[in-house]
């Protein structure tokens, strides 16, 4: 049976950041996720995660300068470095918060390379967080982004990823399987969903084409869940989406599964 994943950078921002962890345990989560933990202390996040009782889901890796448009940088040639040290910063973060998923954004294709030079870092770096995220039995997750939302993004569609994911050839490197992404670049979920389902190691949902709550627009995502169960998926469902109204008002899709 699906579970699902309180997303505190999308759900509950009517109030502060550190208190969305307490609006979710109201909820009825048992879950959360979140794009960047690192404004936070990772111990004072850890407290709130115990507190609660919450598992954490995932979390991104540092994304560069994100006000300025950088969407991660593992695919971009000559920040390895860069990269090198944010998978430290994930990886201090990943244990004090027990999280056994992180993701780590490509970045957008950059006209002064190539797209070969672009594949050719994006694995050499995948494979060094890979194996360093190994060593504490942590998944790293590929996520494809829609180019409608994210154009120029170094991968948005979800075979794409999952031939990426065979080039890197490390068993922890996982296809982060966002429906409302997929949709927009690729259709025919369920069949899609069934193709991928060795390679997937966490899903996140929003409706489509507006990205609120998953009971409106044009997938009919209680299918999509017997899909899931049917392909044997049993992680958590991330709740990325931005409500429609208040978050509470918008969580009745939810509650037969809390």
């Amino acid at each position: 049976m699906a579970k699902f994943a309180a997303n505190l950078t999308m759900l509950f921002t009517e109030v502060p950041f550190l208190e969305r962890f307490e609006k979710a345990h109201q909820a009825g989560f048992k879950a959360v996720e979140y794009l960047f933990p690192y404004a936070f202390e990772a111990e004072e996040l850890a407290a709130k995660m115990q507190t609660f009782g919450f598992e954490q889901a995932l979390f991104n890796m540092p994304p560069g300068d994100w006000d300025a448009g950088e969407r991660g940088f593992a695919a971009i040639p000559g920040r390895e470095d860069e990269f090198k040290a944010s998978v430290d910063t994930a990886l201090m973060y990943a244990k004090a918060l027990n999280c056994k998923k992180v993701h780590a954004m490509s970045g957008l294709h950059d006209a002064n390379f190539t797209r070969q030079q672009h594949v050719e870092t994006f694995i050499s770096n995948i494979r060094f967080a890979a194996d360093k995220f190994a060593e504490q039995n942590i998944e790293l997750m590929i996520e494809p982004l829609n180019s409608r939302d994210v154009p120029n993004y170094f991968v948005a569609h979800q075979r794409d990823a999952v031939e990426l994911i065979k080039l890197v050839d490390r068993p922890n490197v996982k296809l982060q399987l966002d429906l409302y992404h997929a949709q927009i670049m690729d259709g025919d979920l369920s069949t899609l969903i069934r193709e991928v389902a060795a390679y997937t190691g966490h899903i996140q949902i929003a409706s489509v084409p507006e990205r609120h709550e998953p009971s409106e627009g044009e997938l009919n995502y209680s299918h999509l869940f017997s899909v899931l169960d049917d392909s044997g998926y049993q992680g958590w469902i991330g709740c990325e989406y931005n409500p429609k109204n208040t978050t509470e008002a918008g969580l009745e899709w939810v509650k037969p599964y809390l």
